[in-house]
């Protein structure tokens, strides 16, 4: 034994022995097998390649045995395999492929979900109604029993509230009452934002106080002045408007604007003051301060209608019977006549009539002789009604508020109101709800307004052909819809498109004139453009479904009679905005109802692109379907190629958007920054006789351009004045309103652009200095070239407004080769240009009338947020009867963009305020003084605001710098004869 091997203590220090059965076992153990792949669990490590063709099972076997134990064998890193290979698993039979990427993203499921487009809410089946449709259904053959009413006012004053009122009281729903079901607000953005965005119509069978049943076809309409191109559409098809007015605002924008296009349309006005009980729940005015209220409210009403409708007949009066009081949210609505009828129920009949009309006005009660007086009684005078309407209303509130359980109970059957235990344990809210719906009943009293003060179907009818129907009244088609003959022909005046709940159509909304609306029926449809001289604008069509429209669902009927509303399915493809259907055996000549006149006017633009470019069609498909739905937006493509959308504000055209990404063309689109649309016009009249010739140097234009007179534009666009009047009853119009000598009025040629557009074309010349049967060869060109120069402005591209352009000579060839559209048309556009550049050119820029509602506390920041963004205010007043302000106030559109939010918050959101079209301005300064110097990065100052604006729309459109506009425009020859003439100051 080697020492060397131990230590002093005797322990082992060399290397390790093994044992007798280590040595044993492994001598016992055959060799390892090599393979080429690492050895994994699981698998047999066998490479032998000589036995691929083994049987399954054998195959399976050789898989489940287990691995022995790793070797120290040295396998190169290229030659390790940690899995067996495809062929090795499943065979040589078996087609294997290797796939590095997924075939599919990992958020697209493998088996695609059915999907089911629903971007409305829509009842699956027909609701329970508390009258039979059939009845409803026959009720349309006679139009003296038809009210066919729009309901209008402003932002939040309660018009769908009142549609939810009666749909409550003519259907069998349950609803929460403690919330608001707004059943009319079918679009997912009128369910977010809470506010109307689309006219609604519905259908109703009421009964009047005394159990007469009537069919009220009700509108229900947006409050938001961005949306008053749906009101305007909508009062189109209706007889009478309900105005709804909150009796603590008042008369606000919304309300202004709705109830003088309603008078102006020829419509009769009743009004709902609605939201009564924010007198006495919000102010806390007593019932005497109240009726002071009250009378203030109506009054704001009436002196809106006299500067429309100045006569007595248009008067608002409770005694009147054209005035309801209602609290919507409530469910309760009465006139003095129905109150009446309910203290006549209660206390033995009496004269309902005599003493509804004492209810109101400086009419006292005296309480210790018992009767009416005028003159004030001794002590405390109380008006009769303050003593018979106001206290007892306020009585019932403050009891159902305030009283115990019991207590209540005792006085609730006192009323008539008999309720069980259970609803004594809801809270505040939904309990006077019930006891108030149950103490007032049916809105008897609105319907009694209804029928005594709208006109029936078949008076409307009348009313409606003699306003809008453009083609001669003695015919036998007009005739038929005069009288509302169902028998007649069928003609329908289509005003509204709504989409489908999946977005993929449209159905035509419209009223029946005449004839019957029937399924299966091979009709023409009428556009806008359509005229006895020019049928393009016609489509053949067949009525595939027809329908009775009620919100959330709809039902449809074999025929729909004149006097009536009608849903169509089947004839919406042509139709643009508005059409007139008419039956296909017509013979006679047929013509079309006006375009509608719409309150505002689309100035505000975005540009539009899809972000990924292979995706424009779906774009411009959904382009053409937004089109159709919202009335007064206007889509357009500039030279550029960007696709432009117009409309009336920003939460128009946020709505818009929203609706073409999500609804019509399901794609991510690039929006632009919002900008305005401009106008150009001139100050003075052109400082020379402005000529061009032909290219062919064979026909010669003389024109000037000159301001249109104020008004004129505005009565061309709104069609009171128009190319559809005969030539004499046109000249007529312009000399007894503007004082237009005859000649000068019965010389107009056109209006431009388009036939309702604000500027005038004018034969000024004389026949014994030109040939006028030679001038009217060439005057449908000299026309187009005008429309052309009137449509895109020299300056910026942009529209002419207020231009009056006159001919002062013409020398055209006596070869018809060589006067030919090719040749008159660009020079008459360079003629109006030249004209027009000589004229004093001007930019005009959009104006904004804006409201705020705010607190007297906030008003000094609201002028300071308005001067910031060049705007001033023109009134400032408190609202009567509440703590709020109310600042009016005019801005500039291009400066308007952001002003709510930045209203919002600076008052820290005591301040709301909405915005509307009001008028043109011109901007100030010069815009083609090129001697202003512009700095980069810098605001313009006020005078060169206009040079400052034109320069920078040119650059967006691809227009260049504009210099030497006068030199593109004007002939060599006519530019030499200017300096000759000593005017090269003329030529900028």
């Amino acid at each position: 034994m080697d020492d060397n091997l131990y230590d002093e203590f005797g322990n082992y220090l060399g290397d390790d022995l093994d044992s007798d059965e280590d040595i044993q076992e492994e001598e016992q153990q055959p060799p390892a097998a090599q393979t080429s792949y690492a050895p994994l669990e699981g698998y047999e490590d066998d490479d032998d390649n000589e036995n691929l063709d083994v049987s399954n099972e054998q195959r399976i076997s050789t898989l489940m045995q287990v691995d022995e134990a790793p070797q120290n064998q040295v396998v190169l890193h290229e030659d390790k395999r940690y899995y067996p290979s495809a062929e090795e698993t499943y065979g040589p039979d078996v087609e294997t492929r290797v796939e590095e990427e997924d075939a599919q993203h990992i958020s697209e499921p493998i088996v695609q979900p059915i999907k089911e487009r629903k971007f409305q809410i829509e009842e699956k089946d027909l609701l329970e109604t508390r009258f039979d449709r059939n009845f409803l259904v026959d009720m349309m053959h006679y139009p003296e029993m038809v009210r066919n009413v729009v309901v209008v006012g402003h932002l939040h004053h309660g018009k769908t509230s009142l549609m939810d009122l009666l749909t409550f009281q003519t259907h069998k729903l349950t609803w929460d009452s403690d919330k608001k079901e707004r059943y009319t607000d079918l679009h997912e953005l009128e369910r977010s934002r809470e506010i109307s965005i689309k006219s609604t119509p519905m259908s109703f069978v009421l009964q009047s106080t005394i159990g007469k049943s009537i069919l009220v076809n009700a509108i229900d309409t947006p409050g938001h002045t961005n949306f008053v191109d749906e009101v305007a559409n909508a009062t189109r098809l209706a007889d009478g408007a309900i105005v709804v007015v909150d009796v603590v605002e008042g008369v606000m924008a919304g309300t202004e604007l709705a109830l003088k296009h309603v008078l102006k349309e020829g419509l009769r006005p009743v009004l709902v003051l609605n939201k009564m009980e924010r007198l006495f729940l919000e102010l806390r005015l007593p019932p005497s301060e109240a009726y002071f209220k009250v009378k203030h409210t109506i009054e704001e009403v009436n002196s809106v209608i006299s500067t429309i409708a100045p006569h007595e007949s248009s008067r608002l009066s409770p005694e009147l019977g054209n005035v309801a009081f209602a609290s919507t949210d409530m469910h309760w609505c009465f006139t003095l006549q129905s109150f009446a009828q309910m203290y006549a129920d209660t206390f033995g009949s009496f004269d309902i009539n005599a003493f509804a009309a004492r209810l109101w006005g400086n009419i006292f009660f005296d309480v210790e002789r018992r009767k009416f007086v005028r003159k004030p009684p001794q002590g405390s005078p109380v008006r009769s009604f303050v003593h018979f309407v106001l206290e007892p209303l306020y009585k019932i509130y403050t009891q159902v508020i305030g009283e115990d359980v019991n207590d209540l109970a005792q006085t609730l059957a006192g009323l008539g109101i008999s309720l069980k235990p259970s609803a004594y344990k809801m809270d505040t809210r939904p309990l006077l709800k019930l006891c108030l719906e149950q103490f007032f009943g049916p809105s008897t009293g609105l319907v009694d307004m209804l029928i005594e003060h709208i006109p029936s179907a078949k008076d409307g009818n009348a009313t409606k052909v003699d306003r809008y129907y453009t083609g001669p009244l003695d015919s036998p088609l007009a005739t038929s819809m005069l009288t509302c003959d169902s028998t007649a022909p069928s003609v329908i005046h289509v005003t509204k498109l709504y989409t489908t709940v999946d977005a993929e159509g449209f159905y035509a909304f419209g009223r029946v004139m005449a004839g019957r609306a029937r399924i299966g029926d091979e009709v023409k449809v009428l556009g806008e453009g359509f005229s006895a001289d020019d049928e393009e604008d016609m489509a053949m069509a067949t009525i595939q479904n027809v329908w009775v429209s009620e919100a959330r669902y709809k039902f449809e009927c074999p025929e729909i009679p004149a006097g009536s509303w009608v849903l169509l399915g089947g004839v919406d493809e042509s139709i643009v905005k508005t059409a007139t259907i008419v039956s296909n055996d017509v013979k006679e000549d047929l013509y079309i109802f006006k375009p509608i006149n719409h309150i505002s006017e689309s100035i505000l633009k975005v540009a539009v692109e899809p972000l990924n470019p292979p995706e424009l069609p779906r774009l411009l498909d959904g382009l053409r379907k937004v089109n159709k739905s919202y009335p007064l937006l206007t889509t357009k493509v500039e030279e550029s190629g960007e696709h432009i959308i117009l409309g009336t504000g920003e939460l128009y055209l946020d709505s818009v958007l929203h609706d073409l990404r999500t609804l019509f063309s399901e794609i991510e689109i690039k929006v632009s920054d919002p900008v305005v649309k401009f106008c150009e016009t001139v100050v003075e009249t052109s400082a020379i006789r402005c000529y061009a010739d032909t290219p062919n140097k064979k026909n010669k234009i003389t024109i000037i351009a000159e301001p249109l007179e104020k008004g004129i534009s505005e009565d061309i666009e709104n069609r009171r004045v128009g190319m559809w009047m005969t030539n004499k009853e046109r000249g007529k119009y312009f000399e007894e309103k503007y004082g237009w000598d005859t000649l000068a009025s019965r010389s107009i040629w056109t209006f431009g652009p388009e036939d309702n557009g604000p500027n005038v074309l004018i034969d000024d010349t004389l026949p014994s200095e030109v040939d006028k049967k030679m001038l009217g060869n060439v005057k449908e060109s000299i026309k187009q070239g005008f429309q052309w120069a009137t449509r895109e402005g020299p300056l910026a591209d942009e529209p002419l407004r207020g231009v009056k352009f006159r001919i002062m000579d013409a020398q055209i060839a006596q070869e018809p080769i060589y006067r030919g559209g090719g040749q008159v048309i660009p020079t008459s556009r360079r003629v109006c240009y030249s004209s027009f550049l000589m004229a004093t050119p001007r930019l005009m820029e959009p104006i904004y009338y804006v409201e705020i509602i705010t607190t007297a506390e906030s008003v000094p920041t609201v002028y300071q947020i308005l001067a910031r963004r060049r705007g001033h205010v023109t009134k400032d007043e408190p609202k009567a009867g509440s703590p709020l302000y109310v600042v009016k106030a005019l801005i500039p559109a291009i400066d308007a963009n952001g002003f709510e939010t930045d209203l919002r918050t600076q008052t820290g959101g005591t301040s709301f305020c909405l915005q509307i079209f009001d008028h043109w301005a011109i901007v100030p300064g010069d815009p083609v003084d090129s001697g202003i110097q512009l700095r980069l990065l810098e605001p313009a100052p006020a005078q060169h605001l206009a040079r400052d604006f034109m320069l920078k729309i040119r650059r967006r459109k691809g227009l260049g710098d504009g210099q030497n506009l006068m030199a593109k425009y004007l002939d060599d020859e006519f530019v030499m004869a200017i300096v000759a003439a000593g005017k090269s100051d003329l030529l900028f």
